[in-house]
């Protein structure tokens, strides 16, 4: 049994599970109890990933080794403890918490630096992929996956925090992205727009973007975020030469996956410059002389973040009042899970997420 409940919970819930065929399960399944060392969560937010669309929604694809388990969907929750089982020593009913979106085996190496993401164990469950999600009422999830939601962010900040701001504080960080930088984004969807809002955040004064989809970039420009707005399909290269100066961004990130795209925001680094690439999938064709090693440039792969990258960001946002919640284009009830996945695939120029009244 819970310890230290703050509530009666019913048996059983409706939660949203992702069949593989474009279409959203909404089905009853029970209420989990928290086991040792974990916690009963009352789930505040639920977003909804690129991820979820690509190797969930539409048609069952191995991630991590491992593919989806027919479970509850959802991998962005954020909520409110409402119990805590045996074993439990920093949560207690009340606390408002961001989920980190892996569970790991807690002893391998990765796992001591708190990136769960990189666990190879047989162990490693990932929310909503082979262990329950956040696309329901309530959630079980290991005390140690949860981290502190401070005031004043609002769970639909927590539901971001993880996967898409966490992936680009992670990666910024990783360039060691500063106030002297001038940062190019490449894909302007919303962790591209996450990235602009991290940046801001580090001191960052000049962020560019470049997109080829209308509707985003209209959107990103509704942001206030980026000082410039380039058209991939264009010339977005020369324009940047003539914002620049001539030459050329300190840094870059891609959030888009796409060749062309980061082909783009290497060739607009400066000499020294730095690139991070987050977006999956895909090639990266490059020069490696003229492109790599006469600029004498850094190429930085960055994969989520870690618990301890993820704790330190909700910090940052909070001291500084940023909302990534600004971001989300689109929110649904549970129970219009299916528009909501509708809309992630189709029109949303943002983030799309569920949000829940219970």
């Amino acid at each position: 049994m819970p310890h230290h409940a703050s509530a009666a919970v019913p048996t059983t819930m409706t939660g949203a599970f992702l069949p593989g065929d474009g279409t959203v399960d909404l089905r009853e399944t029970p209420v989990g109890q928290p086991g040792e060392g974990q916690v009963l969560i009352r789930t505040r937010a639920s977003g909804i990933c690129g991820s979820d669309i690509h190797y969930i929604y539409n048609g069952h694809i191995g991630e991590g080794g491992a593919a989806y388990r027919n479970v509850v969907a959802g991998h962005e929750p954020a909520g409110e403890v409402i119990a805590t089982g045996p074993g439990c020593k920093r949560l207690r009913p009340g606390d408002r918490v961001a989920i980190y979106h892996i569970s790991g085996c807690g002893q391998c190496d990765e796992c001591s630096r708190g990136y769960f993401i990189g666990c190879t164990s047989e162990l490693r469950a990932a929310y909503g992929w082979q262990r329950d999600g956040g696309h329901a009422p309530y959630l079980v999830a290991d005390e140690n996956t949860c981290i502190p939601l401070p005031e004043p962010l609002t769970y639909v900040d927590g539901a971001f925090i993880a996967c898409g701001i966490g992936t680009v504080y992670e990666a910024l960080t990783r360039i060691a992205l500063s106030g002297a930088d001038r940062l190019l984004v490449t894909g302007l969807g919303p962790v591209g727009a996450a990235a602009a809002m991290v940046a801001r955040a580090l001191g960052v004064r000049t962020v560019y973007g470049a997109e080829v989809v209308p509707e985003r970039m209209k959107w990103a420009a509704s942001l206030g975020l980026f000082d410039e707005i380039l058209d991939s399909a264009a010339q977005p290269l020369e324009d940047l030469q003539d914002l620049t100066g001539g030459t050329g961004v300190e840094a870059a990130v891609d959030c888009s996956g796409h060749p062309a795209a980061r082909s783009l925001a290497l060739k607009a680094l400066r000499v020294r410059g730095r690139l991070a690439l987050v977006g999956e999938g895909g090639q990266m064709t490059l020069d490696v002389s003229d492109d790599v090693l006469h600029k004498q440039v850094t190429i930085s792969g960055s994969w989520v973040t870690s618990v301890p990258g993820m704790t330190r960001l909700a910090e940052l946002l909070a001291r500084q009042e940023l909302h990534p919640e600004r971001l989300v284009s689109d929110r649904y009830p549970l129970a219009e899970a299916s528009h909501a996945y509708e809309a992630a695939v189709g029109r949303a120029a943002g983030k799309v997420c569920l949000v829940f009244d219970n």
